[in-house]
């Protein structure tokens, strides 16, 4: 597959250009490099910056495992209550 990216600003061109230089790739091979760590596809990578879905969670309405748990089990509590 073949993509074509426009709009590269400044700071992303110049940290794939770093990234190129620094490793010896080619501009295609850092862009897919830095596709392949920011969509947490090389093995052992985590992004340096919390990825957008992370920074947006907060208003999703996102909650962690255990508070989901809880209000489950309290759902099925005032259910059991009401029979």
């Amino acid at each position: 597959m073949q993509l074509t990216l426009r709009g590269l600003d400044g700071k992303l061109e110049h940290s794939l250009r770093q990234l190129a230089a620094r490793e010896g790739l080619s501009l295609n091979k850092a862009a897919l490099k830095l596709m392949r760590r920011g969509a947490q596809l090389e093995l052992g990578s985590k992004p340096t910056q919390p990825l957008v879905g992370d920074r947006l969670r907060r208003f999703s309405g996102h909650m962690r495992e255990e508070e989901a748990l809880a209000i489950e089990q309290a759902i099925a509590d005032a259910r059991s209550a009401g029979h």
